[in-house]
């Protein structure tokens, strides 16, 4: 069933077709079917929600394009005769894969026939350690780092990026010549026992493992705690929540979305009360700088006004040099009369002081990259040294 090599992952998909009537299949683990037909719709539905690594190739023909993705398939102690049963680790890395591939086909009608494209899943370091903050074993790329080595080392010919993710600055010799439609930027609030963030008790625990999250949540709601590390994909930290590890939870609205698990959300927090991170719900697709043919399929699925909106917010992080240790947010948009209006935010940890900056001009690459910088430059010189040391 599994065909693996170093750390990328293809599953055949008839083994999935075999598995999937078999057995039962949760966000989080395989059980034994009891064979009712109730567990065969959660399985079939589990399927689409994860959007299991499929590897959708003939045996006599390669690929005509390989989508890389992050990700990993974990066998579980449970066998069969034709091979090892998984579970999936990042489910939204998938779905985005799976999005990649249809706009593709899509676009190119061609790419439908069996075998022209083949999602490639890649663990990550970041997948692989979920005991430490991220701030402490490196940051950002950590959730891109040998996806991009597998692009430069043509083991895969495109590789699917949540933004937000993605350092400011790219490795060598790869770009980003495309960004898909922009999901919802807001925050989710999930919670089992208040409506709302102000409905929380105080001393009440909210689970989030982002910096950004937690300084504009105690600079707003200081009677609240923070469980900070609380990392892990969707399904993890909705299966804490519900555990009582925490009383409630943040999650961005867009992954919730793309994995039609928006039945959770208890209330979504408005800009003006959480702006978003910088590039949250954008997707964007890397090739080689090289590679002509890659270009031209992505530059068939690029969605411009979600492109410049990301390069502004990212030119206000580089000008921050932020990283995964600093809190810091970004959001530019169209305004009513289709210019483009940006707004920033660099906060201390202990969300004491929170700084805000915004600027408004000509929806036009080159004005909002400049208008992302000076935003950026602007705080930086608010802030001081130490700032973030809070």
């Amino acid at each position: 069933m599994e065909a693996a090599s170093g750390a990328f992952t293809t599953v055949n998909p008839a083994q999935c077709r075999h598995l999937s009537a078999n057995f039962s299949v949760s966000a989080l683990e395989f059980s034994p079917s009891t064979g009712r037909k109730s567990s065969l719709a959660r399985a079939r539905t589990w399927l689409i929600r994860a959007s299991l690594a499929v590897e959708q190739q003939a045996e006599t023909k390669a690929a005509v394009i390989r989508i890389g993705t992050r990700g990993s398939l974990v066998p579980l102690a449970l066998s069969c005769h034709r091979g090892r049963l998984l579970r999936l680790d990042s489910p939204l890395a998938l779905a985005q894969a799976y999005e990649t591939r249809d706009r593709l086909i899509g676009s190119h009608p061609q790419l439908a026939e069996t075998g022209a494209i083949q999602i490639v899943v890649i663990k990550t370091t970041g997948d692989k350690i979920l005991t430490q903050p991220l701030a402490d074993i490196g940051g950002k790329g950590l959730f891109t780092k040998e996806i991009d080595d597998a692009l430069l080392n043509s083991d895969i010919d495109i590789a699917v990026h949540s933004m937000k993710d993605v350092p400011t600055y790219l490795p060598r010799n790869t770009m980003i010549p495309c960004n898909l439609p922009r999901e919802d930027v807001r925050d989710a609030f999930i919670c089992l026992t208040a409506a709302s963030l102000a409905e929380l008790p105080p001393g009440s625990t909210v689970g989030t493992a982002s910096l950004r999250r937690k300084s504009q949540l105690l600079n707003r709601y200081p009677s609240l705690q923070v469980q900070e590390n609380f990392r892990g994909n969707v399904q993890t930290r909705l299966k804490k929540l519900n555990e009582g590890v925490v009383q409630a939870t943040l999650l961005a609205l867009a992954g919730l979305k793309r994995l039609n698990m928006t039945e959770n959300v208890t209330s979504i927090l408005s800009i003006d009360d959480m702006l978003p991170a910088v590039a949250q719900g954008a997707i964007g697709i890397a090739c080689r700088s090289d590679d002509e043919k890659m270009a031209t399929y992505l530059a068939s699925l690029n969605h411009e006004d979600t492109r410049l909106a990301v390069a502004c917010e990212r030119a206000f992080l580089e000008a921050l040099d932020g990283s995964c240790r600093t809190p810091i947010a970004g959001y530019a948009c169209r305004d009513e009369e289709g210019n483009c209006l940006f707004r920033g935010l660099v906060a201390s940890p202990d969300g004491i002081k929170v700084l805000e900056t915004s600027r408004r001009g000509p929806y036009a690459f080159d004005d909002m990259v400049k208008m992302g910088r000076d935003a950026g430059e602007e705080l930086l010189s608010q802030a001081g040294p130490n700032f973030f040391d809070r």
